[in-house]
């Protein structure tokens, strides 16, 4: 039996683990994407890392890759993420696969933590978990019975471009007044900037709140409202037995945690409110790589 290799590539730092059939990480590369050198310059760190991380081990059973979107994963192609400029139309499957035998995988970066949290972590035992990231962004991912459920053009469970308010604020590609404009922690420092010249982003805000500010309250307030809408939706729409809820902004603890569970309630039908079940990711940095060596399996 041979290794299964995870990806985790994002705008900042590439990922590369091998983990096993437990979804434990047993060995772990990172390295710098470098996006400003251009996706050939990625790649070829990508395999190189590959190459490293499985020498002198058995064979490679398939490599795995989560990765921002949009990107389609039926063909195996970036579509061009905000997180990686210059990556538009890149075949990243079957430039990975000219250096490997192994079959590689590609899907959204939340896809691939929503199959890990999903397998391995909060939302283990349960028919549907739709994962939720709240970071510089928001992510989303929805598995039922041990799928991903990727959508006819591999788009399913994009909860970051949902409107939530109509002709609002534009942030990078997304709609106008999409959610990641109203409650990621990229919204949260700038709005906190706009209106109150408060520097920093989110995790000052933060600890203003924690020191009392009530202007930093009102700022993260509106961001936990606008998260609990979207929640709410998709509530709607899938009806989840569980979301499973990760990223740099639930780090904040009660501080977010607690008006989220008590705003969700009072935006979705009343029989519902019994059943609405929040749960913080467990596995922390880890679901990235462990989701997408999921993906060989």
């Amino acid at each position: 039996m041979g290794i299964n290799i995870g990806i985790d590539l994002g705008g900042t730092n590439v990922r590369v683990a091998i983990v096993n059939k437990n979804g434990l990480v047993e060995e772990l590369l990172q390295e710098p994407t470098e996006v400003e050198k251009g996706h050939l310059h990625t790649i070829k760190k990508m395999v190189n890392m590959i190459h490293t991380i499985s020498e002198g081990k058995k064979r490679i059973d398939g490599i795995g890759i989560g990765a921002p979107g949009p990107l389609d994963p039926k063909r195996g192609v970036i579509l061009g993420p905000p997180n990686l400029p210059g990556w538009d139309e890149v075949y990243l499957v079957d430039e990975i696969s000219q250096h490997f035998s192994a079959n590689v995988y590609l899907t959204n970066d939340a896809n691939a933590a929503a199959l890990a949290e999903a397998t391995y972590g909060s939302g283990k035992g349960y028919e549907s978990v739709y994962y939720v990231t709240v970071s510089t962004g928001v992510g989303g991912g929805l598995v039922t019975n041990g799928q991903v459920f990727h959508g006819a053009q591999g788009f399913a469970g994009e909860i970051g471009n949902m409107i939530v308010q109509r002709g609002g604020t534009q942030y990078s590609n997304l709609n106008k007044g999409a959610l990641e404009g109203y409650a990621s922690g990229t919204a949260i420092g700038n709005r906190a900037k706009e209106l109150h010249d408060i520097e920093g982003g989110a995790e000052a805000v933060f600890d203003l709140v924690r020191e009392g500010n009530e202007e930093a309250w009102q700022i993260v307030d509106d961001a936990v409202d606008y998260l609990a809408v979207g929640i709410a939706n998709v509530t709607h729409v899938v009806n989840p037995d569980v979301f499973v809820i990760g990223g740099g902004v639930m780090n904040a603890g009660d501080l977010v945690w607690t008006p989220l569970r008590e705003k969700v309630k009072g935006y979705v039908y009343e029989e519902l409110v019994p059943h609405i079940n929040l749960q913080p990711s467990s596995l922390s940095g880890d679901a990235g790589v462990i989701g997408a060596s999921l993906l060989t399996r």
